[in-house]
């Protein structure tokens, strides 16, 4: 028995071929594979390339597909996910889960799946997810970068990038991120910032790759770049204290665990954080997630595979259900 775990985010997609025992045997990746970002007809060429450099010269079809997107909560896109898995020659026996719940699983462990734990993931975007012991799902986050993506790398990236162009006008102070970004982007003049980012078919990635550049400034004392990443730290505890308090688990233990692009590069970011959640969850122990969230994905396929694999449901917003 063979199965397919993939993990498609902002950034990167990466899909990994395992056998019945869970060992990985074939690798796939990628660039990103975000419906919103990118459209259906790029995820699918995307998700169509990495399935193949993991199958490689093998002539075998999948007994399990589990796919980990963010945004297929929503039903239209995890309708057009579905239907892209269908022209992919998968019909049968495939999940499709929002990323961070492959994430969790992967950094639960296995014999831990159903929780408790949360994770907490800023890469491109960001979310919070969480598990309690009653097998019941929160999030909050995952909104998009138009609605939210509070503390992602886009929003911080977004930040800067309005901060240097305040500071060249004279409305905002002075600030170390506008030469630094300038630099970043290999640029002479900040009038060059325009064509950069709306010339470019990579603005959105390029806005969300100066989580570093911000930390460098946040490094040298910068005081613009240091709130950005202070206010970025406590929107990211805010969507954990979310999952947290609606899945009733501040006073329980369980891992919080830190995942995504700019949690793993942006080191004073993810101590702030660390710093919060102690406020957030007391007895919870948080972590980096150490391991590839596709495991997780290959870990549901090993599941549906044996028989089937319940997606947690969510409990409802307690204002939705209030009002």
């Amino acid at each position: 028995m063979y199965v397919l775990g993939i993990d498609a985010g902002g950034t990167k997609t990466v899909a990994l071929l395992a056998d019945a025992d869970g060992k990985v045997v074939g690798e796939g990746r990628a660039g990103g594979a975000n419906l919103q970002a990118h459209g259906e007809l790029e995820v699918e060429k995307v998700l169509h390339g990495v399935i193949d450099l993991a199958l490689g010269a093998r002539r075998l079809v999948p007994d399990a597909v589990c796919l980990g997107l963010a945004g297929v909560d929503r039903e239209s896109d995890g309708q057009i996910i579905r239907e892209i898995m269908k022209r992919l020659g998968f019909r049968a026996h495939t999940l499709i889960v929002n990323d961070a719940l492959i994430a969790l699983v992967a950094g639960l462990g296995p014999g831990q799946d159903g929780g408790p734990g949360v994770v907490l993931i800023s890469g491109t975007g960001s979310i919070a997810y969480g598990l309690n012991g009653r097998g019941l799902a929160a999030r909050a986050g995952g909104w998009g970068s138009s609605l939210g993506d509070e503390g992602s790398g886009y929003w911080i990236g977004r930040r800067a990038l309005a901060a240097v162009v305040r500071d060249v006008d004279g409305r905002g102070p002075r600030t170390a991120l506008t030469p630094l970004v300038l630099s970043h982007f290999s640029l002479a003049r900040p009038e060059q910032l325009v064509a950069e980012i709306y010339d470019n078919a990579t603005g959105r990635r390029a806005i969300a790759s100066l989580g570093e550049t911000v930390e460098r400034a946040r490094a040298e004392g910068d005081q613009v770049a240091t709130e950005i990443l202070r206010e970025a730290a406590s929107e990211l505890a805010l969507a954990v204290a979310s999952v947290v308090s609606r899945l009733e688990m501040r006073g329980d233990q369980f891992p919080t665990l830190l995942a995504g692009g700019i949690l793993k590069g942006v080191a004073w970011l993810a101590a702030e954080v660390t710093r919060h959640l102690a406020e957030v969850a007391p007895r919870s122990v948080v972590t980096p997630l150490a391991v590839e969230p596709a495991l997780g994905a290959v870990r549901l396929a090993l599941a549906e595979a044996g028989g089937g694999f319940r997606v947690p449901p969510y409990v409802e917003s307690h204002r939705l259900t209030s009002q």
